[in-house]
């Protein structure tokens, strides 16, 4: 009987450890994504709307490590993608039904599906497009709003209500409806800023610099209102796209 067996164990092949690390953040963001979901169903709505949050900067993470790193692979780019459709459209999809969409009873679980699937398309759409194009990948702008930031624009409601400027937990047909807007943002032909095309001038550093700080304190003092100010400043930038674009958002 053949023993299929290295006659020199040293010849084996070994994947080196740092190789492994955005993977190892993916996941770690995966995590984040679930227990959000875990902590949502139970009524725990900061901590599951910080976890989603959490699960956001392991996604920017992963794919800078994975450059740095020069460990990046297809494994890692699939692993990715199905991290980001659980963090960014089925998390906040849940959350958003749990605290305010629940009124709404099978109506508002179907604006909840709604998000989630346009999640979904969204993330399938960009990895056909960037397998298919290489260009996309350096691109100063994204096609539709991204995962993580619909998520964001998703969770408004949610902000505003923790926040205390406005409780939407009474009107879950508006909050569908933004849902649904929201969805359609992601799955447009909408051309949305990409962090790539960002140039500051030079006489606004200064003040970019101050915002920092200023984002960083309120932070650990006013999140809420910190995130509800984030929402409608990409929201205005989303607008100007609109604008620009004159109408021809979907093709």
């Amino acid at each position: 009987m053949r023993r299929f067996i290295s006659r020199n164990p040293d010849k084996l092949e070994r994947v080196p450890l740092v190789q492994l690390v955005p993977n190892m953040v993916t996941l770690s963001g995966m995590c984040f994504g679930l227990t959000s979901i875990r902590f949502a169903m139970e009524g725990r709505f900061q901590t599951a709307v910080f976890l989603i949050l959490l699960s956001a900067v392991m996604d920017g993470l992963d794919g800078l490590l994975a450059r740095r790193l020069q460990a990046m692979s297809k494994i890692g780019a699939q692993l990715d993608s199905l991290s980001d459709f659980l963090c960014f459209g089925v998390a906040p999809a849940i959350l958003v039904y749990q605290m305010h969409l629940m009124g709404a009873g099978s109506i508002g679980w179907i604006f909840a599906l709604i998000f989630a699937a346009a999640c979904c398309l969204r993330l399938a759409r960009f990895n056909v497009t960037s397998e298919m194009d290489e260009e996309q990948k350096t691109t100063p702008h994204f096609v539709g709003v991204p995962a993580p930031a619909g998520a964001m624009l998703g969770l408004l409601p949610v902000f505003l209500t923790l926040a205390d400027m406005g409780d939407l937990t009474n009107w879950p047909m508006l909050v569908g409806l933004w849902m649904a807007f929201v969805a359609l943002l992601m799955i447009s032909e909408l051309r949305t800023l990409s962090p790539k095309g960002l140039k500051v001038p030079r006489k606004l550093v200064v003040v970019m610099m101050f915002a920092i700080v200023i984002s960083i304190g309120m932070t650990f003092t006013r999140p809420w209102q910190l995130f509800v100010a984030i929402d409608l400043l990409y929201l205005a930038m989303v607008a100007y796209s609109l604008i620009k674009a004159r109408g021809r958002m979907f093709g």
